[in-house]
């Protein structure tokens, strides 16, 4: 073996090992692929806590919908009391005698005296 197929060997030796060193350091550290993941996390979590926003302001102004309503109905329910009240009155005015009240759920004469409260 001859000198110059000592330095060809020594310098293949040499330029496969800064193939090495170049690979390995071209590889993605654990350090880097926790904070990818980290983001990848935070991404999801930032969706997920957008869609959860949605949904509570979608039941909000559904709730709000409702409680228009409920107002709607009680103020109805209200004027209904007040107008079968005032013909009872004029009917035993004329002095005659009123139908008898069908029977009531209980479900209804609490709310009946929560309304004439």
């Amino acid at each position: 073996m001859t000198v110059d197929t000592w330095i060809q060997a020594g310098l293949a030796l040499i330029g496969t090992g800064g193939g090495v060193v170049a690979a390995r350091s071209a590889r993605r550290t654990k350090r880097q692929e926790n904070r990818d993941d980290f983001l990848a996390v935070t991404t999801q979590q930032g969706n997920a806590i957008e869609r959860l926003e949605a949904r509570v302001q979608r039941q909000e102004n559904e709730a709000e919908k409702q409680r228009e309503r409920i107002g709607e109905q009680d103020e109805a329910i209200g004027w209904l009391l007040h107008r079968v009240r005032s013909l009872v009155s004029h009917i035993k005015k004329a002095g005659l005698e009123p139908p008898a009240a069908e029977p009531m759920t209980e479900a209804a004469a609490r709310y009946l005296r929560n309304v004439d409260a």
